[in-house]
């Protein structure tokens, strides 16, 4: 079994670039929960979006609002249904 590597970053960014990244995350957000809902996806590819949002998701939660959040929050409504 790999061992995941684990490495701490820091980054200075500018205004626009904050802005920007929280752009690109929110669309990123967006594309994956339009994709999660797609039931003609198979099993495999619906857990693997479900794992990169997951991932995506915490990147955004360490600068985004609570208000803007709770907008990503994701509920249940798209289960990934078990695979047959």
């Amino acid at each position: 079994m790999k061992e995941a590597l684990q490495i701490m970053l820091g980054l200075l960014f500018n205004d626009k670039e904050c802005k920007e990244l929280d752009y690109v995350l929110r669309k990123e957000l967006d594309e994956m929960l339009l994709d999660l809902s797609d039931s003609r996806l198979e099993y495999e590819i619906r857990h693997a979006i479900a794992n990169r949002y997951k991932t995506v998701f915490r990147m955004y939660a360490r600068f985004a609002s609570p208000k803007e959040l709770s907008k990503y929050v994701r509920n249940r409504q798209f289960p990934i249904p078990k695979k047959q």
